[in-house]
């Protein structure tokens, strides 16, 4: 019999992690994040990581696991959480799961089909595009043939860009008609999943003093050492935050004004977690205060 899993999502700066370590604590449980920036080492005011106070409470799993250089995949995550996963209920103990990466735990929960392998050939071009004529070069090329999946990604991304346009390539569909007709598989794990959905201005105002926060805890200060030791390229690096004290240490934007810009591209992203969440088949979306939360849905 497979185990159950509580699964606590959301967006960032919701309260997730303060949520799950208490219903963790509550029943005896321990924690498997779903967040792809926290399996980094070294990378601990960025990604919002638990304190050390936190860790200690309750068990975490799939925190500071990988190498700041070392490639994970949504692929790799799962083969990691199901390992852990077992090891947790091995000891007869609930798993609670929590994060708010959608991707990790979709496949976590549900699996993915098979997709269309690389195209070296292809994400060679289209990264010399980019290097050439900017991100937003490869964006308008996903936008001509795929106007869906390109409203989804900001140009920024241009791992994700550059996916789309390779299944395109191989498949002749659009990457989300081709995500629609090869539905993902039946549910790996029986579930109940809570998606915290706090009101967007209190969840603004958070996100604005939460960010405001890591920079005066010394966010600027982690990237310069993290640089420092060869790490400029890691990809957390590329993430909100760290993007913004880069540019700080590059000295192309000022203490304040990488705030500024760091907590808007936050407010962004929060609004895309939602939008994603919203689509998750057996989502319970919770409105604080948590309390009911607290007493009736940890098990």
């Amino acid at each position: 019999m497979k185990p159950f899993l509580t699964v606590i999502a959301g967006p960032t700066a919701s309260g997730k992690t303060a949520i799950a370590i208490e219903l963790a604590r509550r029943h005896g449980g321990e924690i498997v994040s779903a967040d792809s920036q926290q399996v980094y080492r070294h990378f601990d005011i960025g990604t919002a990581k638990p304190s050390a106070e936190e860790l200690a409470t309750v068990p975490h799993h799939l925190i500071s696991v990988v190498e700041p250089l070392e490639a994970f995949s949504a692929a790799e995550y799962q083969r990691r959480a199901d390992e852990a996963i077992a090891d947790i209920t091995s000891r007869g103990r609930p798993v609670f799961v929590v994060g708010g990466t959608g991707m990790y735990l979709r496949i976590l929960l549900h699996g993915l089909v098979e997709a269309p392998g690389a195209d070296p050939e292809l994400r060679a071009e289209l990264e010399a595009l980019a290097a050439a004529e900017g991100r937003e070069a490869v964006h308008r090329k996903l936008a001509e043939v795929d106007p869906e999946t390109a409203a989804k990604l900001p140009p920024q991304d241009l791992v994700r860009t550059i996916r789309a346009l390779e299944i395109h390539k191989q498949t002749g569909k659009p990457a989300s008609e081709f995500r629609r007709e090869h539905a993902f598989t039946e549910d790996r794990y029986p579930f109940r999943m809570y998606v915290l959905s706090p009101p967007r201005e209190e969840l603004y105002r958070v996100i604005d003093a939460r960010t405001a926060a890591m920079f005066q805890r010394g966010l600027v200060n982690e990237v310069r050492e993290l640089i420092a030791r060869g790490w400029a390229e890691a990809a957390p690096m590329r993430s909100v935050g760290y993007v913004q004290a880069k540019a700080v240490v590059d000295g192309t934007l000022s203490v304040e004004e990488a705030i500024q810009q760091a907590a808007q591209e936050t407010r962004r992203y929060a609004k895309r977690q939602l939008t994603w969440f919203r689509k998750e088949p057996g989502a319970s979306f919770v409105e604080p205060p948590y309390e009911s939360l607290l007493k009736g849905g940890g098990t």
